[in-house]
């Protein structure tokens, strides 16, 4: 278990102690700012992250599909989305952009 992700109690222990704040503080912190990100894109239809990004609603259009298992032709209907677009400059602290000779 080489790749184990960190969990929200870590993420809360590691925010409160950098911040010198109790965990319940932090704790706090982090469910304002995740109710706060679902208000403000059913609002405005955008939330930003200073240096991580943003997530943005996004209007799907109807369109045709095909049923894998049967081959048959079928309408999708239109639907709205959330993504999450990383910020450029997380992006390349993560995956370094390559060089070009």
């Amino acid at each position: 278990m080489a790749n184990q992700r960190m969990t929200q109690t870590q993420l809360v222990r590691s925010l409160a102690e950098h911040c010198e704040v109790p965990n319940k503080t932090a704790r706090t912190f982090l469910d304002h700012l995740a109710s706060l990100a679902v208000v403000e894109v059913k609002k405005n239809g955008v939330f930003v992250m200073p240096g991580l990004g943003r997530l943005v609603r996004v209007d799907r259009k109807a369109r045709l599909g095909r049923n894998p298992a049967t081959g048959e032709s079928i309408k999708i209907p239109a639907k709205k989305v959330v993504k999450f677009r990383v910020a450029k400059a997380a992006k390349d602290a993560i995956v370094p952009p390559k060089v070009k000779k």
